[in-house]
């Protein structure tokens, strides 16, 4: 008698079923393999979820950090940008009131030296002031330059004005005056021709007088000639030279009593000028200096802004790369919960297989 096991030797089930060893063993076999299966995969989809959870949740945390950053930078920029158009907007006021003041006061020093025309008679104590102080023609030569000089350090900055430069064409003047915006030089001369002038007031009785203001138009129509062709030269400095009259009273006598003079310089495009239309002009050429360095300062600030937005600009586009990425990654978690989807699906399929086996052999063994 054989005591040994047999694969053919049937075997009791649950149920009354009675199957052969070889079957029972396959059975428990595939159960096993397919309860060890199912709870890999429950495991893995567990693991995946809370991977999720744990991706949305920084990219949550992310997305709040850099809506706050934006939100951030935005404000910054915001302010930055009202106080540089606020800082514009004073610095043009400010400007513009300048600009007021200063043709309030040419009106109010035009008003004065009309005033001063008529009252010729009040002005002839300077000029015999005048007379005394020029009593050699060294010092009357020094006189008007050394004044001249005086005006030009008070009225501009030092940098803006040449003293006895030469030009191009060799000619040394007197003072030479930059101006902006790359435009030629203006050129002053302060020879006066003061000595003819002074033999007016030295001459004794009207034939004298006469011979005198005779020599006076003579040596000044040769001065302005001699101005209007050294130092009126196109391209190299203005289309004007001005001619310097050291004294107000001297000014306004020459324009009350020898108007050919005045003529014949407006002609030859030399402009004659006191000390105060002197300080009026260079006033004037101060003021077209200050507002050229207000309009670079304006382009600076708009190539700052310029800068700035373009700085913007690099941000928004590393947003739009960042939502890329998020977009991505969104599309990866749905493709692993579609697999795990299928994964569930096909577990429940094996399921249903072997509960249909079952349900077979209970029916087979009911038959029997």
């Amino acid at each position: 008698m054989e005591t040994g096991l047999s694969l053919t030797m049937p075997l009791a089930m649950p149920f009354g079923m009675t199957l052969p060893l070889w079957a029972a063993g396959g059975a428990l076999l595939v159960m096993a393999l397919f309860v060890g299966r199912l709870t890999a995969g429950r495991q893995s989809l567990s693991r995946v979820e809370q991977q999720q959870a744990e991706l949305a949740g920084r990219l949550g945390a992310l997305a709040d950090h850099l809506g706050e950053r934006q939100e951030a930078f935005d404000a910054r920029l915001a302010r930055r940008l009202e106080h540089l158009s606020g800082r514009l907007g004073e610095s043009l006021t400010r400007q513009n009131r300048a600009t007021q003041t200063n043709l309030t006061e040419l009106s109010e020093r035009l008003a004065v030296i009309d005033s001063a025309q008529r009252n010729i008679g009040e002005l002839a104590g300077e000029m015999m002031g005048l007379q005394a102080i020029l009593t050699d023609k060294q010092t009357r030569g020094l006189f008007g330059e050394r004044r001249l000089e005086a005006i030009l350090h008070d009225a501009l900055p030092v940098g803006t004005f040449d003293l006895q430069t030469r030009l191009p064409t060799g000619v040394r003047p007197d003072a030479l005056v930059r101006l902006p915006g790359g435009a030629p030089p203006l050129v002053i001369d302060a020879k006066f021709p003061l000595e003819a002038w002074r033999a007016m007031g030295e001459a004794d009785d009207d034939l004298a007088r006469d011979a005198a203001r005779k020599r006076f138009r003579r040596d000044m129509a040769v001065h302005v000639d001699a101005v209007g062709d050294k130092y009126v030269q196109p391209g190299e400095t203005q289309d004007f030279a001005f001619l310097f009259v050291p004294s107000e009273s001297v000014f306004a006598d020459l324009h009350e009593h020898f108007g050919a003079v005045v003529e014949r310089a407006s002609r030859r495009r030399v402009m004659l000028v006191s000390p105060s239309l002197l300080m009026l002009a260079l006033g004037i050429v101060h003021s077209m200096r200050r507002d050229e360095a207000m309009a670079r300062e304006a382009h600076r600030i708009q190539a700052e802004v310029a800068a700035l937005m373009e700085e913007v600009s690099a941000v928004d586009t590393l947003i739009a790369k960042l939502q890329t990425h998020f977009s991505h990654s969104q599309k990866d978690i749905d493709s692993l919960a579609r697999a795990i989807g299928k994964l569930s699906r096909r577990g429940d399929a094996i399921a249903s297989v072997e509960l249909s086996e079952r349900e077979e052999c209970a029916v087979s063994l009911a038959a029997e």
